[in-house]
């Protein structure tokens, strides 16, 4: 666990894409199985501990340290891993259960619960949320005492690098429990297992974790075989390892997992600490993409990486088969499942200079689907959809995985539409985004939004494998293939004929449909190839929409952010019943340089009017505030938003100093824009 979580520390602080893949290949190289199993399907995002969530990481650290303590080193640090690495006291330092130091004063009237202030706070923060065009549970669960705490605000020059001093202290600290040795003080002690004269073998109401219970051994409840040993837990515990904390928690349940997450963090140093609270989390934040980690293991065995895809669905953690055939030892493993994934190829954004070069002898044009990318598979009986990145959605598409009637593995775009009397009908995203992440969907629904796919490219036809033909051979396969389905929830994505560059920009500017975004350009020449091959496959999106907007709250970043105002929330104006007012219509926190992020913290902390917890309204009247040239790809409706309207990835483009807010755009551009 150790040799884990000083790998997540050196990628976090290393920013090249060389370094990062040798640290990883080294890493796999040394690290013995199964453990090296796990990481790597940490690093890919492909490993769930279901027992352990945030909410169960905060609790822990609530009943050892003071609440608003906690709150504000989440505050200052901006990472929870970070947070409870470095806060969590050395064993021997503090009491298990009671906090570090009593509770800050509460103001009068507020709620007696930690976490849940009464029901005239709770109604103000549900205001907030309204005014934020977010739902309630967005907002952090903090003390009434925490919101209504006023500190003051510290200038930027005083909190430039509080992230990176925190990661700096969580090192000293590691450094230093090395060098000197744990605390001369008695081992921490934990639950005992029960024994036969123990009343009823059942904990006291009031001590559920049997806190009170004190051995030198921690055991773990098993309800199938009685107590067993939890590993790494103990006074004369071996070193935790990866599998130990993996293993463990995925045969523990969801009620047994704070005591042995608690007994575990006891153990480690900070930086242990940090790599634990990473790894349960969920999300490692240390600058590896699932591809680069893939591309590590495949540099280990002297692999391409596109086979490392090819097998990658079949297998699971901790991946003993995929390390044996790349170390030699075994053949390659097959893919049992029925209907398997096959990885998808990826376009490039074209460049302006690479325009000039596309011509209809070299390249077919395609329009671009506002829809999301899907993969269908039929094999035999077996009928599969997969999103881009290879998970089954099936579930969430009965009616569509129903209808499919051929045999082979399609890509196309799922849209949301169908055969009406008058032809047929396109959906808007909007319109999609009613179908998707459902587990389970009721009939009403998929009879309102029926989704089909249309299909642009054929991977597999008949049990023949043809992605090894040119894009013009399975493009004639694939019109055969949807030419014989009687599915009417399958069609063929049409090419779009042109004569040259300056006709192909013509098309762009002028789509036949919204839920068109621009064009694709693929060779008639190209493979399909896994990854994203440079020159094969270009996306020309359109243009994307611009307003300008007023920022109107801002919450602080995460990570290397964590000392920055980077979260903004912006609106435009609208009548209201006193006149203008702003209304909500998004939030970005992207787009802008860090010179740029700088000036706009600057700004928010000496325009600051109202504080909730993480989030500073600032003044946004028609004289004075900040006005941000906002850019987005679409709009789509919203019950969410008091505006009634919802951007689509939006981001700054630019900052309007020279702007004043009155300026600014109106609802009314919004609403005529969504119209269409």
């Amino acid at each position: 666990m150790k040799r884990f979580a000083e790998l997540l520390d050196r990628l976090v602080l290393t920013p090249q894409r060389n370094a990062k893949l040798r640290l990883m290949r080294d890493y796999l190289a040394d690290t013995p199985d199964p453990d090296r199993g796990y990481a790597l399907a940490a690093l890919t995002g492909d490993l769930v501990v279901n027992s352990v969530k945030p909410g169960t990481l905060r609790a822990l650290i609530g009943e050892r340290l003071d609440e608003v303590l906690f709150y504000y080193s989440y505050d200052y640090v901006g990472d929870l891993a970070e947070t409870i690495a470095l806060a969590w006291p050395e064993p021997g330092t503090a009491d298990v259960a009671p906090p570090l130091a009593a509770p800050l004063p509460r103001p009068a009237g507020a709620g007696k619960s930690r976490g849940y202030p009464k029901d005239r706070e709770r109604a103000r923060l549900k205001d907030v949320a309204t005014t934020l065009s977010l739902p309630f549970d967005d907002l952090p669960e903090m003390p009434s005492h925490r919101r209504s705490t006023k500190s003051p605000p510290r200038p930027a020059e005083e909190t430039e690098g509080e992230g990176a001093r925190a990661r700096e202290g969580r090192r000293t600290a590691s450094s230093s429990e090395e060098e000197t040795g744990p605390p001369a003080s008695a081992p921490p002690t934990y639950p005992r297992p029960p024994k036969e004269n123990d009343a009823a073998h059942s904990p006291d109401p009031s001590d559920p974790f049997g806190w009170a219970l004190a051995s030198e051994n921690t055991a773990t409840p098993s309800h199938a075989h009685g107590w067993r040993q939890t590993p790494g837990i103990g006074h004369n515990a071996p070193p935790l390892t990866l599998s130990d904390v993996v293993e463990t928690l995925q045969r523990t349940s969801k009620l047994e997992a704070p005591r042995v997450l608690a007994g575990w963090l006891d153990q480690l140093d900070s930086t242990g600490r940090w790599g634990l609270v990473k790894l349960v989390g969920g999300a490692l934040r240390v600058g590896v993409s699932a591809r680069l980690a893939k591309q590590a293991l495949a540099d280990l065995g002297g692999k391409e990486v596109n086979e490392i895809e090819e097998v990658w669905h079949g297998v699971t953690p901790p991946y003993r088969p995929l390390f044996a055939w790349i170390e030699g030892r075994a053949e390659r493993p097959e893919s049992r499942i029925r209907a398997p994934f096959r990885p998808v190829m990826l376009s490039h954004a074209i460049a302006d200079g690479e325009v000039a070069a596309i011509t209809p002898e070299a390249y077919a044009a395609e329009w671009k689907w506002d829809g999301i990318r899907v993969q269908a598979v039929v094999e035999g009986l077996a009928k599969r959809l997969y999103s881009r990145t290879g998970e089954d959605i099936s579930s969430g598409f009965p009616d569509l995985v129903h209808s499919l009637d051929f045999q082979g593995a399609i890509d196309g775009e799922l849209l949301v539409g169908g055969h009406t009397m008058e032809g047929f009908r396109l959906g808007s995203f909007g319109d999609l985004q009613q179908r998707l992440n459902r587990k389970v969907v009721t009939e009403d629904v998929a009879r309102r939004f029926p989704a089909f796919i249309r299909a642009y490219d054929v991977l597999v036809a008949g049990g023949e494998d043809l992605r090894r033909l040119p894009f013009r051979e399975r493009r004639a396969r694939l019109e055969r293939l949807v030419a014989g389905s009687r599915s009417q929830r399958l069609d063929l994505s049409p090419l779009v004929p042109f004569a040259d560059a300056d006709d192909l920009a013509r098309l762009r500017a002028e789509p036949p449909a919204a839920v068109v975004e621009g064009l694709m350009l693929k060779r008639w020449d190209s493979v399909y190839e896994p990854g994203r091959p440079k020159g094969p496959w270009f996306k020309w999106k359109r243009d994307p929409h611009v307003v300008d907007a007023v920022l109107m709250y801002a919450q602080r970043g995460h990570g290397k952010r964590s000392s920055y105002y980077s979260d903004y929330t912006f609106g435009v104006w609208t009548d209201g019943e006193t006149g203008p007012e702003l209304v909500p219509v998004g939030k970005a926190y992207f787009g802008f340089t860090d010179e740029e992020l700088t000036e706009i913290d600057r700004f928010v902390r000496n325009n600051t009017v109202a504080r909730f917890g993480p989030v500073r309204e600032v003044v946004h009247q028609p004289d004075a505030g900040l006005v941000f040239e906002v850019a987005f790809e679409g709009l789509n409706r919203s019950t969410r938003h008091r505006s009634g309207v919802a951007m689509r990835f939006p981001r700054i483009a630019r900052l309007r100093w020279d702007k004043p807010p009155a300026e600014a755009d109106r609802l009314e551009t919004l609403e005529a824009l969504l119209r269409g």
